[in-house]
């Protein structure tokens, strides 16, 4: 079974890629984040006739989440991240599939620190990581796969550069720190437990030849729950995809677990 976690930078603007991923990959999960679409122009008879089933979490012009499962529709289990009823962000989407629970995750960007937008990222952290327990309770395999805007070290293995991105809200103690708690509930980073040594990024800007010059940095990130860890098999980051003509500034990131 592999699960693809896939920020698409606005899935109108690159669902000719996503189309061509689905096609060329055969993934049987996508999660995708940034959709930039309001629900009634998500690509719906599109994405039905590559094959897949489909649970949308759509925002006009930010944010938006969906769950894509091939040949089967993904059973729904939480639109939402609870915790905050005044949140109208589209930022978690939560659904079962093949006996498996995937999470969909957009998590606040947090620029520029100190700022509300700040406080709001790291709030959201601790939603997260409360839900999160939860999830682990049920004792059951649980992929929480997205964007997570955290940038997890201060080495070359998860960003270019430290000092370039020193006063990034990816990159601040808090941020990471957040993320460590949340990793430490009993979660395993399947890209790390796969490739423990070594650059993975997963997002290249667009600016100042970032792609070309590998100027990039790991955000992109699948968390196993126990159960679904021991299943763990495989993970990587499709690299080439960020290469290609009108491509995302993500790869998708992924991880293939064993069947059952």
């Amino acid at each position: 079974m592999k699960i693809v976690s896939y920020n698409l930078n606005g899935i109108r603007a690159r669902l000719e890629r996503l189309l061509e991923y689905l096609g060329e990959q055969q993934p049987d999960v996508v999660c995708c984040q940034e959709l930039k679409s309001a629900e009634e122009n998500l690509p719906r008879k599109e994405i039905e006739a590559a094959g897949y089933g489909a649970l949308w979490h759509g925002q006009k012009g930010f944010n938006g989440v969906a769950i894509l499962a091939r040949g089967v529709e993904p059973v729904e289990r939480r639109i939402g991240l609870p915790g905050d009823p005044e949140d109208v962000q589209s930022r978690y989407v939560e659904a079962e599939v093949n006996g498996v629970v995937v999470a969909s995750i957009y998590l606040p960007n947090g620029n520029p620190v100190g700022t509300e937008k700040f406080a709001y990222k790291l709030a959201w952290l601790e939603r997260l990581r409360l839900h999160a327990a939860g999830l682990l309770a049920e004792e059951i395999p649980v992929v929480l796969a997205g964007d997570y805007n955290v940038i997890p070290t201060n080495t070359t293995e998860d960003v270019f550069s430290v000092r370039a991105m020193a006063d990034d809200a990816l990159m601040q103690p808090e941020s990471q720190a957040a993320f460590r708690t949340l990793l430490y509930q009993g979660w395993t980073d399947a890209i790390r437990a796969r490739h423990p040594d070594g650059p993975q990024y997963t997002f290249w800007d667009y600016q100042a030849g970032a792609w070309r010059r590998d100027a990039g940095f790991r955000i992109d990130h699948l968390l196993l729950s126990p159960s679904a860890a021991d299943r763990l098999l495989d993970a990587g980051v499709d690299k080439d995809y960020r290469g290609r003509e009108k491509a995302s500034d993500h790869a998708p990131t992924w991880v293939t677990l064993a069947d059952l």
